[in-house]
């Protein structure tokens, strides 16, 4: 019994057009993520708590899409925040789906090692390279694992989409133009400005 039947999946969006451009998708939405963005779209999936659907009944439901979809999005929470996501990605390689992963750059080491398996990734950048990021997040250092998982990204040379989500109450003018000027240090192009939208209703399970 592989490792990833213990991930805890907090719902599963079984068809999407918009989580992986230009493909046809599913998503499987990871539980927890210890961040806490004030305007976080998923606050249902930030605990760590049991999921609410088994891996094995994924699985099963991704089987009988081999052949009408392109690709499986892992998003979240933040998937990198359970160890059992690498065996997971492995599992859905083996069926023939391309690989997505919608993340923030929390856990570098996780994303490092499974770069090499993934098709595609959604990046999200959320301020300034600075204490900016920690007060947006409510963590200590984020911002220096974000820069970490963001070099990792561009050396990897893994197709991507580097978003940020535009709430005005936390990112005024200058932080969106300091936001911009850390990007192009790092070596990464423009961002794709987000509307904010809070308080999301659950996923479809």
């Amino acid at each position: 019994m592989s490792r990833s039947l213990t991930l805890q999946v907090g719902g599963f969006v079984p068809f999407t057009t918009v989580d992986y451009p230009g493909k046809l998708s599913a998503v499987v939405f990871c539980q927890g993520c210890p961040w806490r963005c004030g305007y976080c779209h998923n606050p249902h999936l930030q605990c760590f708590q049991r999921g609410q659907i088994a891996w094995c009944e994924i699985l099963a439901r991704l089987e009988k899409r081999i052949g009408f979809l392109d690709a499986v999005v892992f998003s979240g929470g933040e998937p990198t925040a359970q160890a059992s996501l690498a065996d997971a990605i492995r599992e859905i390689k083996d069926l023939g789906f391309l690989i997505g992963l919608h993340t923030a750059g929390i856990y570098p080491a996780r994303l490092a090692k499974i770069l090499p398996h993934l098709d595609w990734v959604g990046f999200d950048f959320k301020a300034p390279l600075d204490a900016r990021y920690d007060q947006l997040t409510g963590a200590r250092r984020s911002a220096d694992a974000v820069a970490e998982s963001l070099a990792l990204l561009l050396e990897a040379k893994v197709p991507h989409q580097i978003r940020t989500t535009l709430d005005p109450a936390r990112l005024d003018e200058l932080a969106r133009s300091d936001l911009a000027r850390h990007l192009r240090q790092s070596g990464a192009g423009p961002t794709h400005w987000q509307t904010c939208r809070k308080a999301a209703e659950e996923p479809a399970l």
